[in-house]
């Protein structure tokens, strides 16, 4: 009996280590698989071959990133101070098109920071023009204060010769994805060197890699968030406005009305995941998407106006715009606008968002210490029901 029991207790371990070894070994295969998908390479290029290749269009940035680039004079100066002290700077990411051209992946503020101050940096169509950069003095070259790269009147402090030769000397570290990289490599390596970071929002993070994976949707999703009866109903901060809230709020109708979300992802991933979706999916039903979408927001836009998504206090609509507001009230009509006859049924759906506020799941779900991730399963279903006529 002893000795059979040694023998189960041998057989279970060896089947344990069998399965570890198989995990092993898939991982293994795993990252094989995907190492073929990321082709690199890595070289130092001075800063003055860098401008050079830009002047002479082998080195291009996406005149729709010139938006994005918000560095302040301080973040500025600091790099020219970097570059001059020889601090270390992250590398610069480009992506390798088939035609040989490089694009700026991960990279856009420190060479459109290079390029103004060297009075390279183009001029893009409703995009205001930066001017030339005067640096500030910075907390270890404060008589960097008021230099310029070039005078242009007598009374400007210009940049030594010197300096300005040791600036275009000066290396950085290139990191190149090559052409023939999985189709997924520009996207993924995009969203991880930025996600997170000062460059940018989610949002406009999800906007740069739509304009380089596929322009046509960045456009049309940029179009939805112009829809006037869209912008009537939101009422946002000029700070929302810059970090494309609206064009997010687009995304998360569209996302929610049209996929799944379950509490395995952080929302925010979630819409990672459908930007990339749409991206990839040839059989996208743009055409009617934006059908519904505008159904949806000229319908409330009509009954609500910019009221829509603010809190009803049981005599009047106040605050600030509210995204679980958002999420219910167009989710809800989305699900169940045939079944309303408008405009008949304008003070029935104006009546439904006012009850909205008081009732007891919805103040539940929606009240202090919630979250998207915990909030969004339960309202979903919730809504689809709560606005049936």
């Amino acid at each position: 009996m002893y000795i059979f029991s040694v023998d189960i207790t041998s057989w279970v371990q060896a089947k344990k280590n069998r399965k570890q070894m198989t995990k092993q070994e898939n991982l293994l295969q795993e990252i094989e698989s995907k190492k073929t998908e990321f082709k690199t390479e890595s070289y130092p290029m001075s800063i003055g071959e860098l401008i050079n290749l830009h002047k002479n269009g082998e080195l291009i940035i996406n005149p729709d990133f010139q938006r994005y680039f918000r560095w302040s004079n301080t973040q500025k100066s600091r790099l020219i101070e970097s570059i001059l002290l020889g601090i270390p700077i992250p590398s610069i990411f480009l992506f390798q098109r088939e035609d040989g051209i490089w694009e700026v992946v991960d990279g856009l503020q420190r060479i459109s920071t290079l390029l103004q101050f060297m009075s390279e940096l183009p001029e893009v169509e409703d995009v205001p023009k930066k001017g030339r950069l005067v640096l500030e003095g910075t907390k270890y070259l404060p008589h960097l204060e008021g230099m310029v790269w070039e005078k242009e009147k007598d009374e400007d402090l210009e940049l030594p010769n010197p300096l300005k030769l040791f600036i275009k000397r000066s290396k950085l570290n290139l990191s190149i994805i090559l052409s023939d990289s999985g189709t997924n490599a520009k996207f993924d390596v995009f969203q991880r060197l930025n996600t997170g970071g000062s460059f940018a929002s989610d949002q406009e993070v999800r906007n740069s890699v739509m304009i380089m994976i596929k322009k046509d949707t960045f456009t049309w999703f940029k179009e939805l968030a112009n829809d006037e009866n869209f912008a009537n109903t939101i009422s946002l901060s000029d700070r929302l406005y810059d970090e494309q809230y609206p064009l997010e709020l687009v995304l998360r109708f569209i996302s929610l009305t049209k996929y799944e979300y379950t509490t395995k992802k952080e929302l925010s991933d979630f819409f990672d995941e459908i930007t990339e979706k749409i991206l990839q999916d040839d059989d996208f039903d743009y055409e009617n998407a934006k059908i519904d979408f505008e159904n949806v927001f000229s319908t409330i836009n009509q009954v609500l106006g910019d009221d829509a998504f603010k809190r009803y206090d049981g005599t009047k609509f106040k605050g600030k715009f509210l995204e679980s507001a958002f999420e219910a009230v167009t989710i809800g009509l989305a699900e169940n606008i045939e079944q309303y006859d408008f405009p008949d049924d304008n003070n029935l759906l104006l009546n439904k968002v006012k009850e909205l506020h008081s009732n007891e799941t919805f103040i539940r779900y929606t009240g202090s210490g919630s979250n998207a991730r915990t909030r969004i399963p339960k309202i979903i279903p919730f809504t689809k029901e709560f606005f049936r006529k």
